[in-house]
This record gives structure tokens, sequence and C-alpha cells, in this order.
């Protein structure tokens, strides 16, 4: 368990605009103490620096994880969001998209969002803007990247897609055996 170089922070960092803006900021410095990044195994995890410090007794080969994984670097040096970061996302969002009763489980299979599907989208979202996905209830269900701005989605025809789909909530019983 090491800190995050440069390279990868300024990449874990423009992931993390593209869905919370300068919200990152709350992050870290949040009311209930200090938070961290830290890279165990190409994995990045957000913990509190409380439970960081009691971890350093226990040697790296035998940590499995600690905190929350908030994504991985691939092997070639790009990070990906992984759905256990959708918590901490989702409050801070600035571009949300809410999808129809009827397309949430479709959006939980990992289909992308169409426009059929679409209830409400944030004012002004522009295309290819990272958005968290909910349902009609305010529930969290998964983040994408919008496929058209909203100026677009009034106009386009029902079977185009709206939000490129990323990750959601039905990855938990999919990749059960290897999300940590």
């Amino acid at each position: 368990m090491r800190p995050l170089t440069q390279e990868e922070t300024r990449a874990l960092f423009e992931k993390l605009a593209k869905y919370i803006g300068e919200n990152i900021q709350l992050l870290v410095d949040r009311p209930d103490g200090s938070y961290c990044f830290r890279l165990h195994k190409d994995r990045v995890y957000y913990v509190s620096e409380r439970i960081l410090k009691v971890a350093t007794s226990i040697p790296g080969d035998k940590l499995v994880a600690l905190g929350t994984c908030f994504g991985k670097f691939t092997k070639t040096g790009k990070f990906r969001l992984h759905v256990t970061a959708l918590d901490y996302l989702a409050p801070y969002a600035k571009y949300k998209v809410w999808v129809k009763p009827g397309a949430e489980q479709s959006f939980l299979y990992g289909n992308h969002v169409l426009k059929s599907g679409l209830g409400r989208i944030t004012e002004n979202t522009a295309q290819y803007q990272g958005v968290v996905v909910y349902s009609m209830a305010d529930v969290p269900l998964g983040f994408g990247v919008a496929a058209k701005s909203t100026q677009d989605c009034r106009k386009v025809d029902p079977m185009a897609i709206v939000v490129f789909h990323q990750a959601d909530v039905g990855e938990y019983v999919r990749h059960e055996d290897t999300l940590t």
C-alpha cells in the first residue's frame, strides 16, 4: 500500500472531475475526519487516515483490501472507476440522469440508456459528460457518459442512446468474484 504518484493522482482526479467537478475537495476533507487515496495491487482505495495508521501493522502481501475501492489502473495506465465508488460520487454529482422504471432493469443488466427510458436529465449536460444514473425514486443505480447533450436529447428519436453505460449496481451480482 503506497500513496499515488503525481501521474496516478492526476489520472484519478481527472476521472473524478468528470462526475463531481470541483467537489473532489469534499471527498478528502470531510467533517468526520481526513481521508486519502492509496494504491494497492493496481487498485485505488479511499480510506480514512485513522484506519490507514492501524493498517500499517499488516504486511502488504497479507492485505487484501483497505477502505473502499474506487477503481483500478489498467495496464496502459488509464484509470477505470468501479461501481463501489458510486456511494461517494452520487451525493456530489453535478450531472444526473433519471431513468423510467421500465428502463431500470435494462440498465442494471449492463445496457445503455435509450431516449425511451429517459425520465429526466440535468439541464446543461454536455455531450460526453460523466453522469450518475438514478431511478425515478432517487436511488443511485450507476454511472455513465452522456451520449447526447440535454438539447440533443429533446429532439432525438426514442431508440437512440442517450447515456453510455459504464458501471451499475448489478455488477455486484454479475461480477461478485472479482470485486474487492
